[in-house]
């Protein structure tokens, strides 16, 4: 009986000094509510997070819309030998906020 407690003692100790490996989902690694949470609350932050970019896209196109009219307007009140200083600006809001677009577009990298 004394052999047979220090043998399950001994291995108990063995396993216990070994590091289980955590790369990734390994199938000798019990799943634990933990992970389940993490990986719950991951999603959710990810799904979250392309709502919100999602919704700023939407506002991003609805305001390169105004402008890209408003430029029209002020290109129609302009004539062939006058440029105004506000078609110029507008042209280079409307240039910067269509990158900011692009880049949104490509999503988080």
């Amino acid at each position: 009986m004394l052999f047979f407690f220090l043998f399950v003692r001994l291995n108990l100790a063995q396993d216990a000094t070994q590091a289980p490996p955590r790369s990734g989902r390994d199938l000798n690694v019990p799943v634990t509510d933990a992970d389940d949470a993490r990986d719950r609350l991951t999603r959710d932050m990810a799904k979250k997070a392309a709502k919100e970019r999602a919704a700023s896209l939407k506002l991003d196109t609805d305001k390169l819309v105004k402008l890209s009219v408003e430029l029209k307007q002020y290109v129609d009140k302009t004539d062939e030998n006058v440029l105004s200083v506000d078609v110029i600006k507008k042209a280079e809001e409307i240039e910067k906020l269509a990158k900011s677009v692009k880049d949104k577009m490509k999503g988080p990298n």
